[in-house]
């Protein structure tokens, strides 16, 4: 039998302070900033679901919806939404919170693919994953036309 995990699992949180030095003239954060947290958080999430180190195959898309500024907190949420036999398909979200007005607004989606690989960098089999919550299932039900899309994409090169 295959060994399978529950997407909460993996469900990993991170909080980050906007700070002037990873701002643009406008104080808002740089989108370079924001990919490097998005990067890291999905690490965290698919080593959490595999047990081992991954490597990140690709950022598949990246919605930027607002920014943050100086002073706001930054929440990345991720998990895996879906795996193949190596592969794992990571959902990471966004949030920036103003602090002083305890104001929360979605400024970030991101789906990222992470690869399991061994000591010598060789691709390994990695864990399925069960999904709980209704967000969890619509997620895992539309990630087959996510990797289509991913494939048809690598075709283009």
């Amino acid at each position: 039998m295959e060994q399978a995990y529950s997407v909460e699992r993996s469900r990993t949180i991170q909080t980050k302070l906007v700070l002037p030095p990873d701002t643009n003239q406008l104080k808002t954060i740089l989108g370079g900033k924001v990919l490097s947290h998005i990067d890291e958080i999905a690490a965290l999430a698919a080593m959490k679901h595999c047990n081992n180190v991954v490597v990140t195959a690709s950022i598949d898309s990246v919605d930027f919806l607002s920014s943050a500024t100086v002073g706001d907190a930054l929440s990345l949420e991720a998990s895996v939404t879906s795996t193949g036999r190596t592969p794992m398909e990571v959902f990471v979200k966004v949030y920036s919170t103003d602090l002083l007005l305890d104001k929360k607004t979605l400024t970030t989606e991101a789906f990222l693919t992470m690869v399991a690989v061994d000591q010598n960098g060789k691709p390994i089999s990695v864990p399925k994953i069960i999904p709980h919550s209704n967000e969890e299932k619509r997620l895992f039900e539309t990630a087959p036309a996510r990797k289509e899309h991913r494939k048809n994409r690598a075709m283009i090169r």
